[in-house]
């Protein structure tokens, strides 16, 4: 189903944060699919996975990312 896909505006949101935070774009893992109940994960080797939620809005999502990136000890510019 197409709703199922991340779209740009979804990448465009996510990269706000990790940019915001100092992350590289390469360490950066975006799955195509979206999925509840989205996850924020540091995956061995350091690559950041990040998975867009399917039923959450964009922007509430992107608060989630950022709160978690602060737990996670990440520090924004």
């Amino acid at each position: 189903m197409a709703g199922d896909i991340i779209r740009m505006d979804d990448m465009e949101g996510v990269f706000s944060i990790t940019d915001a935070f100092s992350i590289s774009r390469e360490a950066v893992s975006v799955p195509l699919g979206k999925a509840d109940p989205g996850a924020v994960v540091r995956l061995q080797g350091g690559t950041l996975e990040i998975v867009v939620p399917l039923t959450l809005p964009l922007a509430d999502f992107l608060l989630v990312l950022r709160e978690k990136l602060l737990d996670m000890g990440y520090e924004a510019e």
